[in-house]
């Protein structure tokens, strides 16, 4: 595999998943089944032969564990997460904490759809997609892509919608394209770089038990 390789990893099924609300920026844990997801997914990178030179989460606890839990098994020694903001779930404004059904009695199904899958659109007092590839991609930019370019095999661990975010822009997706995009907790995508910093999708891995309940489920 290419010594150019990035590793893109959701988070283990957090509380607020499980509870089907509006996470976001809540720094809720992860439930048993997120760890073990995370477990197992380390498992499996170690399995494919994986080490981890460099590793990155979002500031939020439930990505900063899922990181730390594949780490002790697929780090090289030394290796520990870099925390970022930049990485963090979008805002949800207003919806934040708030049960998804209770959102849509309130605004209605379509008007709630539209605030978690489109680009452009964001929710009352929130970020939409496109505000949070703003922030997410910069930071790549400059504190990811040089190490993955020297060589580095480099793991990213956040979010639902800011890796949505990422991969719009890796897998060059459509603003429609990417309405369709799901990624669900503790799923993972290998990336291969060229040398001019192109993204090139390997391959996609997901954990044994995704159809757990949550898992699915953005934000």
């Amino acid at each position: 595999m290419s010594k150019r390789m990035l590793v893109l990893m959701r988070h283990g099924q957090s509380q607020g998943n499980l509870d089907n609300v509006f996470t976001g920026w809540l720094d809720l844990p992860l439930t048993e089944v997120g760890r073990l997801q995370a477990m197992r997914m380390g498992q499996t990178l170690k399995e494919k032969g994986i080490a981890f030179d460099a590793a990155f989460s979002s500031a939020l606890g439930r990505a900063e564990e899922t990181c730390r839990l594949v780490l002790q098994r697929t780090g090289k020694p030394g290796v520990s997460p870099v925390a970022a903001a930049a990485l963090n779930e979008r805002d949800y404004g207003e919806l934040t904490g708030m049960d998804k059904d209770e959102a849509r009695h309130r605004w209605g199904a379509d008007m709630v759809a539209v605030w978690r899958r489109s680009y452009d659109v964001a929710p009352p007092g929130g970020e939409s997609l496109r505000d949070t590839l703003a922030r997410a991609l910069p930071f790549f930019t400059s504190a990811v892509l040089p190490g993955i370019l020297m060589g580095n095999t480099t793991l990213v661990v956040a979010h639902g919608n800011s890796l949505r975010a990422l991969t719009m822009t890796f897998e060059g997706l459509t603003e429609d394209e990417v309405e369709d995009r799901e990624i669900g907790t503790g799923e993972a995508a290998i990336y291969a770089f060229t040398p001019d910093g192109r993204a090139m999708l390997s391959e996609r891995l997901y954990p044994d038990n995704d159809k757990a309940p949550g898992n699915h489920s953005v934000g």
